[in-house]
This record gives structure tokens, sequence and C-alpha cells, in this order.
């Protein structure tokens, strides 16, 4: 069992952060904010995956302007993405969002991100202090040399310190690197000094299959770490993507339990099966599905039943034939050319 780090709880919007909280999935919309209904049919599409905070980038004022009915109509609560222009921080809460991220990097001038927090404390509106190689500020490049992990930690302590002393607790931290290793040691120097809520992800982990694992292996070893109050799996790909591969990940340590989790086993020369057409048809009906269930689809009858007892529903393959078990027990027989369809009649039925 994973042993989470003890953090403070912050709010954004209704959804809690830290202090044993689940650790909450987000994501990003890809639309451009000021088309309001593709961006709130994103939106939708997200909270359906089971996404639960989400932002939207604004980097011109028709974004900043189309927030008060992007919030209004949205699920969930609304982030606003903030860079190069503060003003935009200012009116995005003027508009209404939950929380805005901010690199303090990219703005340069303490004095204005401190206007921002002290507007953000006005309205309870939480924020993201964001780290990230792209955003270092000079003097940490020129004493560290390049984005290191210290350098990356030393920025998010900094600026962590400037908002306690503030008096502002409601914000959380992200550090965020492409590379794994430097991602996993600027998130543990920072766990180590502060108790405040940590934002976790792989930075430009790219598409498919690659991005996934790399995504997977960084996440999955801060989260083992116990570190990690809130994720993000950056894709290049469809959002919604990113908000599954968040939910296998966190699956897999024990951390969430949504939708269906498949175990099956690998091929091999005693299958008298078409494996991978069943559990690809099987993972096909069952997409999208939010209660949780674990279903196993093992190929052969040597070990099936013993090694998914746990299961709460599954097959157990032969040659022309499959055996229904549920909880490690069979229920019944069925033909190989049904069985797929004859287990979705018996996941069905669950309560």
């Amino acid at each position: 069992m994973v042993e989470r780090r003890k953090t403070r709880q912050i709010n954004v919007g209704w959804v809690k952060i830290g202090g044993g909280a689940p650790v909450v999935v987000q994501s990003m919309t890809s639309t451009k904010t000021r088309d309001v209904d593709k961006t709130l049919d994103q939106i939708k599409r997200l909270a359906d995956a089971g996404c639960e905070i989400v932002r939207v980038a604004v980097p011109h004022r028709e974004d900043a302007d189309a927030l008060e009915d992007i919030v209004k109509n949205s699920p969930i609560p609304v982030i606003a993405d903030i860079h190069f222009a503060p003003s935009y921080a200012f009116l995005s809460m003027e508009k209404g969002v939950h929380g805005i991220r901010i690199n303090p990097g990219n703005i340069g001038k303490e004095e204005i991100v401190r206007e921002i927090v002290e507007e953000a404390k006005r309205k309870g509106v939480a924020v993201r202090i964001g780290v990230n190689s792209g955003s270092l500020e000079k003097d940490l490049l020129e004493k560290y040399g390049y984005p290191s992990a210290e350098a990356l930690a030393e920025s998010a302590l900094r600026w962590s310190e400037k908002f306690e002393r503030w008096g502002f607790t409601n914000y959380k931290v992200s550090i965020k690197g492409s590379d794994v290793l430097t991602n996993t040691r600027a998130n543990l120097m920072f766990a180590s000094e502060t108790d405040v809520p940590l934002h976790i992800g792989i930075t430009e982990a790219g598409m498919g299959r690659r991005g996934i694992i790399k995504s997977s292996v960084g996440i999955g070893i801060l989260l083992y770490l116990g570190i990690g109050d809130t994720v993000r799996v950056s894709l290049t790909d469809d959002p919604v993507i990113e908000v599954e591969t968040a939910y296998e990940i966190l699956k897999a340590l024990g951390l969430r339990r949504r939708g269906v989790e498949i175990v099956a086993c690998p091929t091999c020369g005693r299958i008298e099966v078409d494996l991978q057409r069943v559990v690809s048809e099987v993972e096909g009906k069952l997409n999208g599905l939010s209660k949780h269930i674990k279903v196993a689809i093992m190929g052969c009858v040597v070990n099936a039943i013993g090694e998914a007892r746990e299961a709460d529903i599954g097959l157990a393959c032969g040659k022309g034939f499959a055996w229904i078990f549920k909880k490690g027990k069979p229920i019944r027989k069925v033909d190989a050319e049904v069985m797929a369809e004859e287990l979705l009649k018996e996941i069905e039925s669950l309560d």
C-alpha cells in the first residue's frame, strides 16, 4: 500500500486537493478558449471521462473574455492558464475562474506576482505555482548553469516562501520537466521541505505509446513514493486520453478505483482461443464504464481461476469453450464462439 506524503489541504472551487483527499485528475483543453461551444464540449467529454479539474489557455484577451460563459457552464472547476500577460490573470479572476496557473519566472517582476496573489486572496481563487525548465529565473540559470533538479526545486521553494510570507496558503506547486530523473529529484527535494500540495506530471512527454510510457514511469515513481496530490498526463493527443491514462496509473498503484480493470494473461502455446480478439472486444464494450470492476480473461485453465481469484468476474478459456467465474468460483460453461458476449451479459448483471 502506498503511504502518501502528508500535505495541507487546499480548494480549487469545490474540489479538495491534498490533506488526504484522493489524488485529483486534471487535464487541459486543446481548443481555442475563445470558442466557447467547442471548449465546453471538450470539457464535458473530459468530465465524462473522470476529469475533475480542467485548465484552459488564456493567451489572448478574447480567451479571457470567454471565461465567464465557460465557468458558468462547466461541470468541473476551471483554471486559467496565464503566462506572459499578468493583466489576463486579473481579468480571468473577474470572470469567475476557480484557479489560475502562473509561472512566476515568466511574469518576472515580484511585485506583479504579489498583486496577483493579493487579488486571488480577495476572490478566494486558488493559485498554482508552475516551475519548469523553460521558465526558470535568470539568476538560477546562472547559478546552476542549466535547469537542474536543484535549480527547479530552489525556484519552487523560493516562490512558496514568498506566498507564505504574503499570507496566502490556497496554492499548490508543480515542478515539471521532460526528463524523468530530473523531474523526480526536483519533486523529492521540494517535498522534503514543505507540506504544500504538489501537482505532478512529465511535461512534453510526446504522443502515443512513448508519451504514455514516459508519463507512466515518471508519474508512477512519484506516486509510489507518496508524492502527488493532483496529476496531469501531458500527451500530444486527445486530452481524454490523458484522463484515461491517469486513471490507469492511479489504479495500478491502488490510489483510485474507477472504470474497468482488465487482467489478461500473456499469450503462450497453451492458448486455444483468439485471446487478443476476446480481450479487445470486452475492453471496447466496457470502455467508459465509471464503476470499478475487475475483469480477468485468462487464456487457458492451467492456473486461470486461481491466478484471477480476486477478480469480480472473468473467463478461463479452454479448447472450444470457456468457464465464466465470479470471485474465483466457476458458475457456468459457455461455447468459445460466444464467450465474450456471455461474459458481457454477466458483467451487466453485476450489482
